[in-house]
């Protein structure tokens, strides 16, 4: 059970990415799938008090990480559309606490979130499975983080579909919700 702030911050663990595996790659668009319905459950039933605790202390409300959830997937999916039509691009970053501050991150209604990482994620999935080994391979470039790889990248993102679900079930689970 976590017990201390960083516990509760990195409930699946820290991400670590062991490097191109086609297994693990399959495992890790199956993750990106099934984000918007274990999200879903996650927050199933949940009232608006509920929905507006922190998962943490100092950290975001359920609702911010329902919210920051498209917001970065977003951004993913234009990065993998980037990185395969275009030669190493430089992507812009984005102040994700800011943008979880916003109105619509702070005390937005679901459902359009929930819409927006529907279609998302089927559009994402099925250009994830249809990319080639060789297409993983495409690197795009982030400003503070280098030269990046799609395969990482993948990686990276089914981490940050379960790290986020998980913050939400975890504080469930400790609430005795």
């Amino acid at each position: 059970m976590p017990t201390d702030t960083a516990d509760l911050r990195y409930p699946v663990g820290r991400f670590s990415y062991a490097g191109p595996d086609a297994g693990r790659r399959a495992a890790f668009i199956d993750d990106v799938a099934a984000l918007p319905e274990r999200l879903r459950r996650a927050v199933q039933g949940m009232d608006d008090a509920r929905l507006d605790t922190p998962y943490r202390p100092g950290g975001w409300t359920v609702r911010q990480v329902v919210h920051h959830l498209p917001d970065s997937h977003v951004n993913a999916y234009v990065r993998f559309k980037l990185a395969l039509t275009e030669d190493q691009p430089r992507i812009k970053p984005y102040d994700e606490a800011r943008w979880a501050e916003l109105p619509d991150g702070r005390s937005g209604p679901l459902a359009p979130s929930f819409a927006i990482l529907d279609g998302l994620h089927h559009r994402w999935t099925t250009l994830l499975r249809s990319m080639t080994p060789a297409d993983f391979e495409r690197t795009l470039e982030h400003p503070e983080n280098g030269v990046m790889m799609l395969d990482r990248m993948l990686a990276l993102y089914a981490w940050h579909s379960r790290h986020h679900v998980a913050h939400i079930t975890e504080l469930a689970r400790r609430e005795g919700w």
